[in-house]
């Protein structure tokens, strides 16, 4: 995948290289961001590349591309729908 997933991680900016595993690139954002953080989606090039001042990068998150629900909250609605598949 040739985009990265950001959101507000304290003082600085956390970054996520998703790979490839099946899920659109909003899923793993929903699923690997902490509950209740927005997230916005970049390309790779749109990240810097040097991470030695990380704790320094700023980002606008008035408007994101969604807010993380967390792996635990995103594995129980997986689940709820294997569930109601079932009962079909």
């Amino acid at each position: 995948m040739m985009a990265r997933i950001i959101y507000p991680d304290g003082d600085g900016i956390a970054v996520i290289i998703p790979a490839a595993c099946g899920l659109s690139i909003n899923e793993i954002a929903r699923k690997d961001v902490p509950a209740g953080l927005p997230y916005k989606i970049l390309e790779v090039t749109d990240v810097p590349a040097d991470r030695t001042f990380r704790d320094a990068w700023e980002a606008d998150f008035t408007d994101p591309d969604g807010y993380g629900i967390g792996s635990d909250a995103w594995f129980a609605e997986q689940a709820a729908k294997q569930e109601g598949a079932s009962e079909l």
